[in-house]
C-alpha cells in the first residue's frame, strides 16, 4: 500500500511538471557532466531504457532497476569523449544484494578529465608555456529494493567535486526513481515469455540539489591600488549556480518472439530545467540472455535545423542516434559467474563522436 502511494505521489508531480524544458536557460546550469551516460549498455540505446534498465548501469538512468540484481556485480567503462578532443571519462560500479527482502546496495564512481589545456591569458593570448586540466569526479551512493513483484523504487546520493587549476566546487545532489511491471495479452500457456512481465513504467527524478559555488586562489587577481599605486590582491566571488534537474518518464514493451529470443522497445520523455526537452526512442534483440543488439535515437525540437547561422536551434553536440552491443557468457560451464563486455556509439556533429567501452562481471 506505501509503495502504491509513492508511485501515485510520484505520477502526480510529473503531471505538473511535463512540459517543464526551458531552452532559454542553456547554459545558466551547473555540474553538466551529470547528464553524461558513463554506461555503455543504456547509452546504446540513446538513454531510453528508464523503465527497462537493470542493474548496477541503472544507477544513472533509473536508480530503481538496480533492485533487480540478485547477487554481486562489477562494473567498469571507459568513454573517449567527443573522440579527438583528449576527454576521457572512466567509471566504476560495485552492487550487492543484501539478502531477501534487504534490497541492493550500490556504490559508483565517475571521473573525468580533460587531459592537458594550455594556459592563455589576456596578456598572452598564444599561451604562457603552461598547461592545466579539468577533473570532475562524482560519487553515487545508492540503495534500491522491491516492495512487491510490480513496484521496486531506489534512491541516490552523488557527491560532487569539480576542479579546474586552482579552483574547485563541491555539493551534492539526489536522485530517486521507481519502476512499475505488469504483463498484459499472455493469455496463453504456451506462448513464449508466458509468466513474464512485459509491461514496464518508470519514473524519475535527477539531479535535485542545492546551488554550488566555485572557491579557491584562482578567483584572486591582482591590481593597482587607486591610493597607494602599489599592487594589491582581490578575491573575486563566484556566482553560484544550479544543479541540471531533470525528470525522465519511461514506458517499455518486450515482446518474446520464442524461446531464446526476444525484442524490447522503449520510449522515454525527458523534462530538462536548463535545456530542451527530448523524446527518445530504443529497440534492443536479445538472443538467450548472452547476445543483446541495441540502437537508438533522441529527439529534441530543431534537431534537424540548420547549424549554420547565428541562430542555430540545436543545442548540444549530438545528431541523435545511438548504437551498440553486448555480449556476455559464464566463465565456467553450467557456473553461477558471468563476464561480458559492453559498447556503445552515439553519433555527433563535430569530432568523432563517442565511444564508451565496458566490462562486467557478475558474481
Amino acid at each position: 500500500m506505501k509503495a502504491s502511494r509513492f508511485l501515485t505521489l510520484i505520477l502526480a508531480f510529473s503531471g505538473m511538471s511535463l512540459f517543464a524544458g526551458n531552452e532559454d536557460r542553456a547554459g545558466s546550469a551547473g555540474s553538466t557532466d551529470l547528464l553524461i551516460n558513463p554506461w555503455a549498455r543504456s547509452s546504446g540505446w540513446a538513454n531510453s531504457n528508464t523503465a527497462i534498465g537493470r542493474g548496477l548501469e541503472s544507477e544513472f538512468l533509473n536508480v530503481a532497476g538496480l533492485a533487480f540484481t540478485d547477487r554481486t556485480e562489477l562494473l567498469f567503462t571507459h568513454t573517449r569523449w567527443l573522440a579527438g578532443s583528449d576527454i576521457g571519462i572512466n567509471a566504476f560500479g560495485l552492487a550487492q544484494n543484501l539478502g531477501k527482502n534487504r534490497g541492493v546496495l550500490g556504490i559508483s564512481v565517475t571521473s573525468l578529465g580533460s587531459g592537458n589545456i594550455q594556459e592563455t591569458t589576456t596578456e598572452q593570448p598564444e599561451g604562457t608555456g603552461s598547461v592545466y586540466s579539468v577533473n570532475n569526479l562524482n560519487l553515487g551512493l545508492s540503495y534500491a529494493k522491491s516492495f512487491s513483484k510490480s513496484i521496486h523504487g531506489g534512491v541516490t546520493v552523488r557527491l560532487i567535486n569539480q576542479a579546474i587549476a586552482n579552483v574547485s566546487a563541491a555539493g551534492f545532489a539526489i536522485d530517486a526513481g521507481i519502476i512499475y511491471k505488469t504483463s498484459i495479452g499472455q493469455k496463453k500457456k504456451t506462448a513464449p515469455g508466458y509468466g513474464e512481465d512485459n509491461l514496464h513504467f518508470g519514473i524519475t527524478l535527477k539531479n535535485i540539489g542545492p546551488r554550488m559555488i566555485a572557491t579557491g586562489d584562482g578567483l584572486t587577481v591582482k591590481n593597482e591600488s587607486p591610493i597607494f599605486g602599489a599592487p594589491v590582491s582581490q578575491q573575486q566571488r563566484s556566482a553560484e549556480y544550479e544543479m541540471p534537474a531533470l525528470m525522465n518518464i519511461g514506458l517499455a514493451y518486450v515482446q518474446y518472439l520464442a524461446k531464446k529470443h526476444k525484442i524490447t522497445t522503449a520510449f522515454n520523455f525527458t523534462t530538462n530545467s536548463f535545456t530542451k526537452d527530448q523524446f527518445l526512442l530504443g529497440l534492443e534483440y536479445d538472443l538467450n540472455s548472452m547476445l543483446q543488439i541495441r540502437g537508438g535515437y533522441a529527439f529534441e525540437s530543431g534537431i534537424f535545423g540548420e547549424r549554420e547561422g547565428v541562430e542555430a536551434e540545436l543545442l548540444n553536440a549530438f545528431t541523435g542516434p545511438s548504437a551498440g552491443f553486448s555480449f556476455e557468457s559464464p566463465l565456467k560451464k553450467e557456473g553461477r559467474t558471468k563476464i561480458g563486455v559492453d559498447y556503445s556509439f552515439r553519433a555527433t556533429y563535430n569530432f568523432s563522436g563517442v565511444h564508451t567501452f565496458g566490462v562486467h562481471l557478475l558474481l
